[in-house]
């Protein structure tokens, strides 16, 4: 079972900003920006996105618009960046990003230090967008 299985299951904690009964959404721990945010799949554990089944890769893409939409009300920010790599964790995750510039989106850059309080707020504020939406 991946991390990201263990967290969408409630097993690890973490600052949830969207749920529905197959995918799942919350901030990344070593964020690029505040509100940088991981969508998952939470029952189908492939490392690759394109090995995912077309149901399940289009309803994550769905959802993965829906949370974008709801951090670009929450968080301050010109556009929601997406990334996909796969590369650390083996479970397929979109990379939301609030941005400011294309630069924002380099995962090579120095991250800021986000407190656990402000995950929180922010996450709640997401979750809030969300559920308007």
């Amino acid at each position: 079972m991946t991390i990201f299985t263990r967290i969408a299951k409630g097993e690890i904690p973490s600052f949830k900003c969207a749920e529905d009964d197959r995918y799942y959404a919350f901030l990344d721990i070593n964020p690029l920006a505040e509100g940088h945010t991981l969508v998952i799949p939470k029952n189908v554990e492939d490392d690759y996105i394109f090995n995912l089944d077309e149901d399940t890769y289009r309803g994550l893409w769905a959802f993965a618009r829906k949370v974008a939409v709801a951090i670009g009300r929450a968080v301050p920010c010109r556009r929601v960046g997406v990334a996909v790599l796969g590369m650390e964790v083996p479970h397929t995750h979109i990379h939301l990003v609030p941005l400011q510039s294309e630069a924002d989106l380099d995962f090579r850059k120095a991250r800021p230090a986000v407190s656990d309080d402000r995950k929180a707020e922010l996450a709640a504020k997401i979750l809030s967008e969300y559920e308007k939406l």
